[in-house]
């Protein structure tokens, strides 16, 4: 599985900010790109509160794999947040 270089807290962040300004997203600008790299910090709060919202996995996420690593993962990518945000 490849890895990502790029925290979840900004890939998350990045597409909330792409389904905003984006026209193919429904926003109104047809090139976002150099947009979304200016305000995908604006979002960061709203990708914090989806992430945490993934803190406890479904059934049907649990059922496909380790509950234990799952919060693992995940309060990992929340450490970092914080640690970024300090």
């Amino acid at each position: 599985m490849p890895v990502s270089n790029t925290s979840l807290i900004e890939r998350i962040a990045r597409v909330i900010a792409g389904r905003v300004v984006s026209s193919n997203a429904g926003g109104s600008d047809a090139s976002a790109a150099d947009i979304v790299d200016t305000v995908w910090r604006d979002y960061r709060e709203d990708a914090l509160s989806i992430i945490r919202t993934l803190r406890e996995p479904d059934p049907t996420m649990a059922a496909a794999g380790d509950v234990a690593v799952w919060e693992r993962m995940i309060e990992a990518a929340l450490n970092e947040a914080e640690a970024g945000a300090s």
